[in-house]
């Protein structure tokens, strides 16, 4: 990270702190429109999509075909103390409050609120963070790395 993470905003992506890990198997769409907090972890294979082309597919079906592809683009913020889990996509306009954990395979847009724990296609809450992590506490399966 010590190497990556300058790399990272010397492409443009703005970092307020410094990330935890960033896979580097994740895909940064248009660098200048991410900004990502601190602490976070984005796992393997996360997508940062910043455009989408599907409004000239639209425009084209109700008989108003543009004389070129129109793009549509979106910024994407991630907030403090975030995990973003394996194969995540995070679309064009996505903001992600502070302590949110992302469940692998999430398919995210919109807002996100702080202290949220969601997955799914699309990313829906499903727990909040602090009574999650206080059931994973109580869980007598779970072996615990510590990391330093």
């Amino acid at each position: 990270m010590k190497l990556y993470n300058p790399l990272l905003k010397s492409s443009g992506i703005h970092m307020v702190g410094s990330p935890r890990f960033i896979a580097k198997s994740t895909r940064f769409d248009d660098f200048d429109l991410i900004t990502l907090g601190d602490r976070i972890v984005i796992s393997s294979n996360v997508i940062f999509l910043t455009h989408y082309y599907s409004f000239t597919t639209g425009l084209i079906a109700i008989n108003e075909k543009p004389e070129t592809d129109i793009g549509i683009l979106g910024p994407i913020r991630i907030g403090n103390n975030v995990f973003v889990g394996l194969n995540s996509i995070l679309l064009p306009g996505t903001s992600i409050g502070d302590n949110v954990i992302v469940g692998a395979g999430s398919v995210v847009r919109g807002t996100i609120e702080s202290n949220s724990v969601v997955s799914g296609n699309p990313a829906i809450k499903l727990a909040d963070i602090v009574i999650h992590t206080e059931k994973l506490k109580r869980k007598d399966y779970l072996k615990r790395i510590d990391k330093k």
